[in-house]
C-alpha cells in the first residue's frame, strides 16, 4: 500500500533529487519526459525537461515519479510558471513510497472515452448501509454447506454454534430494526463487536488485513458520536462491560451478516459458563463463514430479488490512468457516491481511436474533498493483448518483457 512519507524523509528525498541528479518521469500525450531539478528544493521545485514541452497552464498538477535506489516515489506538483525552458512548481506537501501501482499515472488522453458499469447485480434494499462492499462468491462457501436448503443450513449452523457457545441468536434486520447499542454499532460500522472477556477490555488491535473488529478506539469513537464526552469514555466502556459481566455473560461476540453494502442482520454468540474457554479469533473465523453462507443462501433463494435494480453505463471524470488502473471522480451531488464502495467491481469499456478495451476493475481506495468523491481502481481482469495495447497507447513506446514485470502486481 502506498504510504505518505514523514517530513524528514520528504526533505531527504527532495535533497536526493538534486544532489544525485535523479530523473523524474512525466508522461503527457504518449510522450515520456525526463525532468531534472535545476537547483536545490525549497518552497518551489525548478525542473528542466529533456525536450521542449508544450505550454503548461498554471495550477495544473503534474503526476511525477522517480526511483530512489529501487524504491518508487510518487507525488503531484502544482505548476506555478513555465519560462526559459524551465518549469516552476510548488513543492508538494506529500510524497508517497511503497507504491501499490505498477506504472506511472498519466493524464487521461483527450481522445479516450471511458464508460463504467456495475459488475454483477445491484440492489436497493431497506437495510442499514455501510461504506464498504462484501462480495460473496460460491468459492467462499464450504463444500459441506448447502445454500439451496435454507432451513437445513440454519439448523447446521446453530448445531455448530452450540459446540462452542452457551447461547446464540440469528437476527434479521428485516424483522427487527437495530435498537440495542450493540445492534446500532455493528449496523453502522459493518464490523464485529468482539469481547473475549467482559472482565477485561475491548481488543486494542484488529489482526485482520481487511479490518473486521470494533477495537477500543472504534468503540470510543462511536460513544463520542452519541454525545458521550471525552472525559467519560473510559467510564462508559467499563460500565458497558460490567453490566454484561453482572448479567452472567463472560465472553461475547456480535457478528454482522453482510450482503453487498448492506448489514442484513447478525449472529450473536455468548458464554455464560465460567469454566468454558472464551471466544478467540478461530471461533470468530467460523462464525464469519456462517454469516457469509447465510447471506449467499438468502440471495440464492431470491430473498433480495425485490430490490434488484437495473444497471446502466455511466461516465465520470477520469483524472489519471496507468496501464494497471485509474482514478476517477464524481461530484458530491452525484447519486453514484452512495453506490460505489471499496472492493466493489466495475465493468469498464475504454474506447480508444482504433480499439475498445473491455476489462474488470476493483475499487481499492475511496476518498473525498469539498468538491468531489474519488475512486482508485485496480484492473483485475484484462486480456494480455489489451494490456499491451493500452500500455503502448498511454506511454507511446513499445511494450517489452521488462515492462511486463511492472504489470504483474497491483495498481
Amino acid at each position: 500500500m502506498a504510504k505518505p512519507v514523514g517530513r524528514i524523509e520528504k526533505e531527504f528525498f527532495l535533497n536526493a533529487l538534486y544532489s544525485e541528479n535523479l530523473p523524474v518521469i512525466y508522461v503527457k500525450d504518449r510522450t515520456e519526459y525526463v525532468l531534472k531539478l535545476e537547483r536545490p528544493a525549497g518552497e518551489e521545485l525548478v525542473f528542466r525537461p529533456d525536450r521542449p514541452m508544450n505550454k503548461l497552464p498554471p495550477n495544473m498538477k503534474l503526476p511525477l515519479l522517480f526511483d530512489y535506489r529501487g524504491q518508487g516515489i510518487d507525488f503531484s506538483a502544482e505548476v506555478l510558471a513555465q519560462k526559459d525552458d524551465l518549469i516552476f512548481c510548488k513543492t508538494p506537501d506529500i510524497l508517497y513510497k511503497n507504491l501499490d501501482r505498477n506504472y506511472l499515472r498519466v493524464d487521461a488522453p483527450s481522445d479516450l472515452k471511458i464508460l463504467f458499469n456495475y459488475q454483477g447485480d445491484r440492489y436497493n434494499l431497506a437495510f442499514p448501509r455501510i461504506n464498504e462492499y462484501e462480495n460473496i462468491v460460491p468459492e467462499d462457501i464450504a463444500h459441506d454447506m448447502n445454500p439451496s436448503n435454507l432451513s437445513g443450513l440454519v439448523k447446521q449452523i446453530t448445531t455448530s454454534l452450540s459446540k462452542f457457545a452457551d447461547g446464540y441468536k440469528i437476527v434479521n434486520f428485516k424483522d427487527k430494526r437495530p435498537d440495542a447499542m450493540e445492534e446500532r454499532i455493528i449496523s453502522e460500522t459493518g464490523k464485529t463487536l468482539f469481547i473475549p472477556s467482559t472482565a477485561e477490555f475491548f481488543p486494542k488491535t484488529d489482526p485482520y488485513p481487511k479490518k473486521r473488529i470494533i477495537t477500543e478506539e472504534l468503540f470510543k469513537r462511536y460513544l463520542e458520536s452519541t454525545g458521550v464526552g471525552i472525559t467519560f469514555l473510559d467510564e462508559n466502556c467499563m460500565r458497558f462491560l460490567k453490566h454484561k459481566h453482572d448479567e452472567g455473560i463472560y465472553s461475547d461476540a456480535w457478528i454482522p451478516i453482510l450482503f453487498h453494502e448492506y448489514v442484513i442482520g447478525y449472529i450473536h454468540i455468548w458464554i455464560e459458563n465460567k469454566s468454558r474457554p472464551p471466544f478467540d479469533y478461530s471461533k470468530l473465523d467460523n462464525v464469519y463463514q456462517y454469516a457469509k453462507v447465510l447471506a449467499f443462501a438468502l440471495k440464492e433463494n431470491g430473498y433480495f430479488d425485490h430490490g434488484k435494480v437495473q444497471s446502466e453505463p455511466f461516465e465520470c471524470r477520469v483524472l489519471d490512468i496507468s496501464a494497471s488502473g485509474l482514478l476517477f471522480a464524481c461530484s458530491l451531488g452525484s447519486t453514484l457516491l452512495s453506490t460505489l464502495f471499496v472492493d466493489a467491481e466495475l465493468n469498464i469499456a475504454i474506447e480508444a481511436p482504433n480499439r475498445t478495451i473491455n476489462l474488470v476493475a476493483k475499487i481499492v481506495r475511496r476518498f473525498k474533498d469539498k468538491t468531489a468523491g474519488y475512486f482508485g481502481c485496480q484492473f483485475v481482469e484484462i486480456a494480455a493483448e489489451d494490456m499491451r495495447y493500452l500500455f503502448e497507447y498511454l506511454y507511446g513506446r513499445h511494450y517489452d518483457d521488462k515492462d511486463s514485470a511492472y504489470l504483474s502486481g497491483q495498481v
